[in-house]
């Protein structure tokens, strides 16, 4: 019989994470191979043989990537033109003001994607109610596509005023372009975003168009080599908003991937704390790059309307994720003042750390993580990296005689320093918008997150941290969960005393259709599509809304969405007022539902208790400079088992570490939940 599977590939800056299911039998698998930066396509090629099934016997493989992410950090995205409405040629550069930077002195604006000698304007005009106010001027459109055929334009936004209400000068538009210029990529703001706040909406295009010749070129010779194998199944994409997307709509659409490295992560978290009965998580995923913080509140994510990049808007749907330069391949390094830093910057996938042995000489995380003893060299990465102990200590050496300490004594402030970094992003999420910490979990995953995990949630009062299996790709399961999800929206700013059931079903009857029209050519039959209503809802004269959900069967429509905004806005915002309630934009989620994998319950052991398989000295400080923490393998640990810190959790893709006074369960599904001491109670840290 031939064997088949579900396969999820993360890419990520240093290592590429694949997790394969056996629906046959249940069983899950991790691993991680090196990314390669280089060839793109070589790293995910190389994932797939790691894998049992061979690729004929691949239904499903979903994707998450940063190809697009990693384009706009390094402004190596495609040569991007911007063709706007007469008068408004600006509104791009000139953007909105941004009050958080006023009072920094050290403030300098991101390089730009593009310049004003990139904008240009076509005479024609639209209004807020849809209707016609100045005719496309045809001539002058076909003058602006010409001038950008000529200067060699990869890539082309066009976002005319209004044209969410009305897009068909838009669309008349890309047909001139396709004509005088068909070799531009052309992106069209409103089938990206069909909503107000024009500055907004035209970021969202210049985005889009900026990475979409990259994505493009990359999903087809990705698309063309897994063909070429034998692969016949269903290739999705994640989103930035959670979910997935088709290959063939990312391909269209690449904006709605730019934000979506860290969202498998986030759907895992969600499904898994469900699964185990944990509905309120901070998520931490600590990569060889950087770090992503994020929150599930009552078994939901945190979910913006809006995201952004370096101050760029990007007008969809977006999980709420708090991303810093903290991760395994991080680079210590002195400051102006003499001061030890770590990170942003990174060693990467090539060379990586200097204990990877392939050239870098710089010490990072993980060099320092080695030295100190959470990491040891017998002890491979991903059952292939053999760390090298004698290369990261000469990496730290240097920068030790600098500052007059020791080598061990570097790599333990190597650690610390990281470890405040990442507490520092988890309190950005929790205590700087008002939520209490020790109200939530901690839900740690990546290939470092084990070894920071309960430093990270002492600091701040959380009393449980849960490292779910598989740890280390964990992103990558959590793409096996996702559905498959497409958003719409119309901007119809209306008082909500005038939104009845009537006009709202009026409002939605054109997304909706839409949305099964989308779903069935996808492959979704009607029992698996599944259509969630939303509004966006604010006080009259405010700038911003909340957006409340629109029960699908109530008598008072309106009651129900103003008691619903009520109670948000109290919760978000600490007050409510009298003031005339209206909605600005109607919202559709249209989702095509997968079938999820059922994660298998491990055994019990029928007697006895866990035995380590040696001893790892640790080093805590000058005065314990080899405290004995008991060495466990995970992979042998079984449900209901019971261990005390201090202890290294060792397993194929990760590590964990506990300290003194903390206590460690395995869960049925093999999660480790870790009972957290406070620091009274840690004897030995």
């Amino acid at each position: 019989m031939t064997t088949t599977s579900r396969v999820a590939i993360d890419v990520g800056g240093t290592f590429t994470d694949v997790v394969e299911l056996l629906p046959a039998t249940g069983e899950i698998r991790f691993d991680k191979v090196p990314t390669t930066p280089a060839q793109p396509t070589r790293g995910v090629l190389n994932a797939f043989g790691t894998i049992q099934a061979p690729l004929a016997g691949v239904t499903m493989f979903t994707h998450g990537t940063t190809l697009g992410l990693n384009a706009l950090l390094t402004r190596t995205g495609a040569r991007t033109a911007v063709v706007g409405t007469a008068g408004f040629r600006d509104v791009y550069l000139l953007g909105r003001t941004d009050r958080r930077t006023n009072y920094d002195i050290t403030y300098r604006p991101p390089p730009a994607l593009l310049e004003r000698y990139d904008t240009f304007e076509v005479p024609e005009r639209s209004l807020f109610d849809g209707s016609v106010h100045r005719p496309l001027d045809v001539d002058a459109a076909r003058a602006v596509a010409a001038t950008i055929a000529e200067r060699g334009y990869d890539s082309v936004a066009v976002a005319f005023l209004h044209s969410y209400a009305n897009p068909a000068h838009e669309l008349r538009m890309r047909e001139i372009l396709a004509e005088v210029a068909p070799g531009v990529a052309v992106t069209l703001s409103h089938e990206l975003s069909r909503e107000y706040r024009e500055y907004e909406r035209t970021s969202t295009a210049v985005l889009d168009a900026y990475v979409k010749p990259i994505v493009r070129r990359y999903l087809e010779r990705l698309e063309s080599e897994l063909r070429d194998n034998g692969f016949t199944g269903r290739f999705l994409m994640t989103r930035s908003g959670g979910g997935a997307m088709t290959a063939s709509a990312a391909r269209e659409q690449p904006v709605s991937l730019i934000l979506s490295g860290p969202a498998g992560g986030v759907i895992g978290a969600t499904a898994f704390g469900a699964l185990i009965g944990e509905p309120n998580l901070i998520t931490i995923d600590m990569g060889g790059t950087s770090l992503d913080a994020s929150l599930v509140i009552d078994g939901e994510p945190v979910l913006h309307q809006g995201a952004e990049f370096e101050q760029l808007p990007i007008n969809t749907p977006s999980l709420y994720i708090h991303t810093i330069g903290a991760g395994g391949g991080s680079i210590a390094w002195l400051d102006g003042a003499g001061a030890l830093q770590v990170g942003p910057q990174s060693a990467g996938a090539d060379p990586g750390p200097a204990s990877y042995s392939r050239g870098g000489t710089e010490p990072t995380f993980t060099d320092a993580a080695l030295a100190v003893g959470y990491l040891g060299a017998a002890t491979p990465l991903g059952g292939r990296l053999t760390l090298d102990d004698a290369l990261a200590d000469a990496a730290l050496k240097p920068l030790a005689a600098r500052l007059g300490l020791t080598p061990l004594a570097l790599a333990r402030g190597i650690v610390r320093i990281s470890t405040a970094k990442i507490t520092g992003a988890v309190r950005a999420i929790t205590v700087e918008v008002g939520r209490d910490p020790k109200d939530f979990a901690l839900l740690s995953f990546g290939g470092g997150g084990g070894l920071v995990a309960v430093d990270v949630a002492r600091e701040l009062s959380i009393p449980t941290v849960i490292v779910p299996p598989g740890q280390g790709a964990f992103s990558a399961f959590g793409m096996l969960l996702a559905d498959v999800q497409h958003d719409f929206a119309r901007t119809s700013v209306t008082p909500l005393a005038e939104l009845d059931a009537a006009r709202l079903a009026s409002g939605y009857d054109a997304m909706l259709d839409e949305a099964r029209r989308t779903l069935s050519a996808e492959g979704f039959a009607p029992d698996e599509q599944l259509l969630t209503r939303s509004v966006d809802v604010r006080y009259a004269g405010q700038e911003h809304t909340v957006t409340v959900p629109v029960p699908d069967e109530a008598q008072d429509v309106v009651g129900a969405v103003e008691r619903a905004f009520t109670e948000l806005h109290e919760r978000q915002y600490g007050h409510t007022m009298t003031d005339p309630i209206e909605a600005t934009t109607l919202r559709l989620r249209a989702t095509g539902v997968v079938a999820k994998p059922s994660l298998p319950r491990l055994k019990h052991r029928e007697s006895g208790a866990p035995a380590p398989d040696g001893i790892r000295a640790v080093y805590v400080s000058e005065e314990q400079p080899q405290v004995p923490y008991a060495l466990y393998t995970r992979e042998t640990l079984l449900a209901g088992d019971e261990l005390a810190g201090p202890a290294v959790i060792a397993e194929h893709t990760a590590t964990t570490v506990v300290h003194a006074g903390d206590r460690l369960r395995v869960g049925d599904h093999g999660e480790m939940v870790i009972a957290v001491a406070t620091e009274g109670e840690a004897t030995a840290r």
